[in-house]
């Protein structure tokens, strides 16, 4: 089991209430899953993708990656297992503004100590395959939101990483865009087994995800699988 969550909740104050974000959350994401998350906003799901990611630690709860309780984990071995075997895509990008294009997805390839030949290859090879191959060069105030996704995407799947935890991942793409997006991320599961879990409202992706888990006021409202052969 890649990630699992036992009774997790997870709580945010607000002034002088409290707002309960996730409560009570029992889940399994196995290797190679291809997994969406859906539900309305404010249900959960981006603080979900957040704790799975070691990006937050639970209130309650235990949470378990490969089998480690790292429900407390430090954030020196948490940002090691997000720099080795997590990869974000954001809804807010997130790209470092002084940073060109390719400047942004080398980074994490930096921090994990990589070559620079083979970073700058993995880098403009997984630009090139969200369609910036010409776009290398340009910082992200001079590309547009969709462009800047799509540096993001490159981003998350450069590093070549287990599980990627994307929000919203096709929000902002055209629709041509998002299907070759959504195609591509269905080839690197099923061929290289990257396992994904998605936050979406995108019925497209929902479509294609052999599994759909709703969320709905930070519960598991049901949890399907759609598509068991594809």
């Amino acid at each position: 089991m890649l990630i699992e969550l036992k009774g997790v909740k997870k709580d945010y104050p607000l002034g002088r209430t409290v707002v309960h974000a996730i409560r009570g959350v029992d889940l399994e994401i196995s290797e190679g899953d291809f997994t969406v998350i859906a539900g309305p906003s404010g249900s959960g799901k981006t603080t979900l993708l957040n704790l799975m990611g070691l990006l937050d630690h639970p209130t309650e709860g235990k949470l378990f990656f490969e089998g480690r309780d790292v429900s407390r984990i430090s954030d020196r071995d948490a940002t090691f297992i997000r720099r080795s075997r997590i990869g974000f895509i954001f809804q807010t990008f997130n790209l470092i503004p002084v940073l060109t294009a390719i400047e942004n997805v080398e980074l994490p390839l930096l921090l994990k100590r990589m070559k620079g030949k083979e970073r700058r290859k993995r880098a403009e090879e997984a630009l090139a395959a969200v369609g910036l191959g010409d776009k290398l060069y340009h910082k992200p105030d001079e590309l547009s939101g969709g462009e800047r996704q799509r540096v993001a995407i490159a981003r998350a799947i450069a590093g070549m990483p287990d599980i990627i935890l994307a929000d919203e991942p096709t929000a902002n793409l055209d629709s041509e865009t998002g299907l070759s997006i959504i195609k591509l991320m269905k080839e690197m599961n099923r061929e290289q087994g990257v396992t994904f879990v998605f936050s979406t409202h995108d019925a497209r992706i929902i479509e294609v995800a052999r599994r759909k888990i709703e969320l709905l006021d930070g519960k598991v409202g049901s949890d399907v699988v759609q598509n068991s052969n594809s």
